[in-house]
């Protein structure tokens, strides 16, 4: 009986408690449950976007031969060529670079020309009957040099006045025979039907190579840029070079490098090398 008023009592006392009010501790549906205080931003977050800044040589123009750079205050220049940078190879041919003897003193053009691979080339001996063909495609590669000089030449730094000239009567004479893959035959017709035309480019190689010093000889030093880059495309280079030398001197006179090229003696004129 004790026990049972007991536990009235307790039920008692559990109904006159005050009721606890559980709204505060609700949290409310889709409210962060973590309450914290932020406060209020003093200045907005500035969003710095990366610039990237403009290449300068995007709007350079460079001739052929050179190619753009810029210098440590971000100014683009026009500087000659890498060689090692000629388009890659093409089948059986492959890029050699190609340039003049004072290219990079003159602006002169750098040229990739296709030439056969230059490892057989290399490895095969010169014949007497390829000998006497290399006058022949050398011959059309000056005159050839000497047009493609006269058509790129804007700003009159490639050729002289009166190198213009000169060259002027080759590109405008319609008998001209283009640049192109030519057999040895149509070489050695057009060398006799317009053999004028080969007298000046052949006497303009001469006095481009003849500058250290300007002496009317040709040394081997001298020759070396223009045999160089030959060498790879012409295995019989050297050979016809040591030819040139008639008398065993080693220097190359301007008659010796004229007959060399099957210009005739009468032709040769110091007043050429202009």
């Amino acid at each position: 009986m004790r026990v049972w008023i007991l536990f009235v009592l307790c039920l008692a006392g559990h109904a006159m408690a005050a009721p606890v009010s559980h709204t505060a501790c609700e949290t409310e549906v889709g409210a962060n449950p973590v309450q914290i205080d932020v406060g209020e931003f003093d200045e907005a977050i500035e969003i710095v976007e990366d610039v990237v800044a403009e290449n300068p040589c995007l709007n350079h123009h460079c001739k052929k031969g050179k190619v753009c750079e810029v210098d440590e205050s971000n100014t683009p220049m026009c500087v000659c060529q890498d060689p090692t940078t000629c388009p890659a190879a093409d089948g059986e041919f492959e890029h050699v670079s190609v340039k003049n003897p004072t290219a990079c003193s003159n602006s002169e053009t750098i040229t990739c020309l296709p030439v056969t691979n230059k490892k057989k080339k290399q490895m095969m001996p010169c014949l007497d009957s390829e000998l006497s063909e290399f006058p022949l495609r050398m011959r059309d590669w000056l005159k050839n040099v000497l047009v493609t000089l006269y058509e790129r030449d804007e700003d009159n730094n490639l050729l002289t006045e009166k190198q213009k000239l000169r060259v002027k009567k080759i590109y405008e004479n319609e008998k001209r025979l283009q640049a192109g893959d030519h057999s040895l035959d149509l070489l050695a017709h057009d060398f006799q039907k317009n053999y004028n035309m080969y007298i000046f480019p052949v006497h303009w190689q001469f006095g481009q190579l003849d500058q250290h010093p300007s002496d009317g000889y040709l040394t081997h030093t001298e020759l070396s840029p223009l045999r160089a880059p030959l060498i790879p495309m012409e295995h019989c280079t050297t050979r016809f070079f040591e030819q040139c030398d008639a008398d065993s001197d080693n220097y190359i006179a301007l008659d010796e490098w004229a007959a060399c090229f099957g210009i005739k003696e009468q032709d040769v004129d110091n007043d050429l090398i202009i």
